[in-house]
């Protein structure tokens, strides 16, 4: 079982930039694929982004493309969300996510594609 801790949410304006981590713990950190949702209050649990076990492959929900960006440090076991010109519509709990996969450039979108979820940070936009 992975433990995941995230942590760097907060309070920033309109337009500004937060980056958030996800720190992992296991062995097998490497051949895990990762993901980022997020929750708003009344609103479903959203896809956000996710990255290869490899690190190689990268996939964004579409409100968030061109903005954020998902990158894997495998040495320090940690997953990184940098979020730029964030909007009040961002305002959510981030969580992070993993799952276990033998398919290091396969990436994977779903709530249900994962088995081990963070207890999330707060990240509030205000306008």
């Amino acid at each position: 079982q992975v433990e995941l801790v995230e942590s760097g949410g907060g309070l920033v304006q309109a337009g500004g930039s937060l980056r958030l981590s996800c720190a992992a713990s296991g062995r097998t950190f490497s051949r895990n694929a990762m993901g980022w949702f997020r929750q708003a209050p009344g609103k479903e649990r959203e896809f956000v982004a996710a990255i290869s076990g490899s690190g190689g492959i990268t996939n964004y929900g579409d409100s968030v493309k061109g903005r954020f960006t998902m990158s894997r440090d495998n040495a320090k076991n940690t997953v990184y969300l940098q979020m730029n010109s964030l909007k009040p519509e961002d305002t959510a709990v981030y969580y992070c996510a993993t799952r276990g996969s033998f398919l290091p450039a396969v990436t994977y979108q779903r709530v249900t594609d994962y088995n081990s979820w963070g207890q999330g940070t707060q990240v509030t936009v205000s306008s």
